[in-house]
């Protein structure tokens, strides 16, 4: 049996907006995330798929229920506790890159090293390395503005695998790409995964990505179906 990195049992997400009413985000969300996979949280926008790779990703907390990872409750760990753990043993991919326009591919990815805590002496190889493992060794002294928006993309991948952490979130990664760039991108996903036995939480609402997944989840209004 493949081993468990991540589960979430019964969570729920509920949000007051301006009159005082309640939304529901989230109701009863039960899954498992295996070690060495990539799955996929798939739905139409609103479909709550955000708001749960935010909490899987201790990004924000559940209304109730619980999230494992690491035989540790990760929703009632502090503030602090949070930052730490997903600094150093997650990631994230988004959407819009996030990367500094002031900075070369190679100083964005070498800046997340520093951030996490990697060992100085080894930041310079290492920031090489993931580099040519997402295929930019030949890009990595160009600004983000000098670069397509696939290659932006994996110079984000690059960032948020270079520290090595047990688990990498994207959310919608591929969304602003054409569709030949964003097969490319889930390709590279895939490869990090059979190569590295990374482990890589992706939501899309792209059903051309299904075929890739190892696993996916389908969620519509704010619960796993099917």
């Amino acid at each position: 049996m493949n081993e468990i990195i991540l589960s979430a049992q019964h969570v729920s997400r509920s949000f007051k907006i301006g009159d005082g009413s309640v939304v529901t985000a989230l109701k009863d969300i039960n899954l498992t995330i295996e070690k060495g996979k990539l799955t996929v949280l798939r739905g139409r926008s609103g479909s709550g798929k955000t708001t749960l790779i935010n909490i899987l990703g201790a990004l924000d907390k559940p209304s109730g229920g619980a999230v494992m990872f690491g035989g540790r409750d990760i929703t009632r760990l502090s503030e602090r506790k949070r930052d730490t753990l997903r600094r150093r043993e997650m990631a994230f991919v988004f959407q819009s890159v996030a990367l500094m326009s002031g900075l070369t591919a190679f100083e964005n990815v070498e800046f997340g090293l520093r951030l996490a805590g990697y060992p100085y002496k080894k930041r310079n190889a290492r920031t090489t390395q993931v580099m040519k493992e997402v295929g930019l060794d030949k890009r990595m002294h160009h600004r983000p503005s000098e670069m397509s928006g696939g290659e932006q993309q994996r110079t984000a991948i690059a960032r948020a695998i270079a520290h090595e952490p047990l688990l990498v979130f994207a959310d919608e990664p591929t969304a602003e790409l054409d569709t030949a760039t964003a097969l490319h991108i889930v390709k590279l996903f895939k490869e990090l995964v059979a190569r590295q036995d990374m482990t890589i939480v992706m939501t899309t609402h792209d059903p051309s990505m299904m075929d890739i997944a190892d696993r996916v989840y389908t969620l519509e209004d704010g619960e796993i179906i099917g």
